[in-house]
């Protein structure tokens, strides 16, 4: 009976510990490339990362949503949301993306590290009328503000493409480049 009685308190100590949600702080203390302080907060029951870039009025934030594949950027600056599909073979996983930020801020490699992996993409001019279809946490985040659908650019290059970017850094692992031009631009 006590060996089922510590079995039963490890095994919910251990699962405690694997739903559990956590925030990692990331900050650019010198602000020399102008990335001020990231902090991201991953929720393993629902299955959904936040990165918070807090730099003035170039703040953005960013929500991966694992569960539906989608994921969302607002860019304070513009006053709108970008919507797009998460590239699964691209972008970290829920459970890399802790390890991840861990090992760089441990080792000090921050924005001297090895260059970040880069996704680019093009937003569509047409806003988006239903956000529902993104899930719940997507449209509680960009609720009455203009969301853009944005498709991913396969093998394209910030060096050679003519339109104009918004680029996030997110945490020295992986920049995601967003091209084109809304109504808000």
């Amino acid at each position: 009976m006590k060996f089922t009685i510590v079995f039963v308190g490890l095994l919910g100590l251990f699962l405690t510990s694997a739903f559990a949600d956590y925030n990692i702080n990331i900050s650019d203390n010198n602000n020399s490339r102008g990335s001020g302080q990231q902090t991201v907060s991953v929720n393993n029951e629902h299955n959904v990362a936040n990165v918070d870039n807090n730099d003035g009025w170039d703040s953005w934030h960013t929500l991966w949503d694992y569960s539906t594949g989608f994921a969302v950027t607002r860019l304070f600056s513009k006053k709108i949301c970008i919507v797009h599909r998460m590239n699964k073979d691209v972008m970290p996983s829920l459970q890399a993306l802790d390890t991840m930020v861990k090992e760089k801020k441990l080792q000090g490699q921050g924005p001297g590290g090895p260059p970040p992996k880069g996704l680019m993409y093009s937003i569509s001019s047409d806003p988006v009328n239903n956000l529902d279809k993104f899930g719940g946490p997507i449209a509680g985040m960009c609720n009455r503000v203009p969301t853009y659908m944005a498709d991913e650019i396969q093998g394209a290059s910030l060096f050679f493409y003519s339109r104009k970017c918004f680029s996030a850094n997110i945490l020295w692992v992986l920049t995601v480049s967003f091209c084109g031009a809304t109504e808000e631009n």
